[in-house]
């Protein structure tokens, strides 16, 4: 079977009668060229730091006014497109502030469990830099610095998560049925929560 580029296969779906019926609309957009920003202000240097090493030079605008309105204490809602960033206008602020206030806590809710894990890979690989890093050097991180809490956590692995982790990552499902009835052994995350990022909130 030949290989079909994607602009080949929009062309035989536009052509096709029975799929353009259910089509309310096609639209292109044009490209456009990045625009950028200065790193805020208020923002930990070594998160800068830890960010250009994985890659990223600078911010795109959206997200540096994004993250200076967290680090200002304002509630912020991101729309923008599909991969452009979105996940480090939340990051950066919320790790600024488990940085600058050990007793800090966050939590981060989204819509599956494979959001989640993908999210849960892009903090390790930021917290890799030794952000959080222990006296102990084989530590790239402090141990229960992020977790996820879902149905697949081990229910021995669960008291663990509740005392240790600053970063709470779960789903909508758990924190209703396997967190929220059971608050009073949450009382400490509770009582130091600063950051709650919903991802995906089109879909609640």
């Amino acid at each position: 079977m030949p290989v079909m580029s994607l602009s080949e296969l929009l062309d035989q779906l536009r052509a096709d009668p029975k799929f353009m019926r259910n089509v309310t609309a096609w639209n292109r957009l044009p490209a456009r060229a990045a625009r950028y920003a200065l790193w805020p202000g208020g923002l930990d240097s070594r998160l800068v730091e830890a960010v250009r090493a994985a890659g990223a030079e600078r911010l795109f605008t959206h997200q540096a006014y994004a993250i200076q309105a967290a680090l200002q204490g304002e509630n912020v809602v991101v729309v923008t497109g599909t991969a452009s960033g979105k996940t480090l206008c939340y990051n950066l602020p919320v790790l600024n502030s488990l940085l600058r206030d050990p007793s800090a806590r966050a939590l981060y809710l989204f819509p599956t469990k494979a959001l989640a894990q993908d999210q849960l890979a892009n903090l390790e690989q930021l917290l890799s830099s030794g952000l959080f890093q222990t006296g102990d050097a084989r530590h790239r991180a402090a141990p229960g610095m992020c977790a996820t809490y879902d149905g697949d956590t081990p229910r021995s692995q669960r008291a663990a998560v509740r005392r240790q982790t600053r970063l709470l990552i779960t789903n909508p499902d758990m924190l209703h049925t396997g967190i929220l009835p059971h608050h009073t052994h949450w009382d400490h995350f509770f009582g130091n929560l600063r950051h709650v990022v919903i991802d995906e909130m089109h879909t609640y």
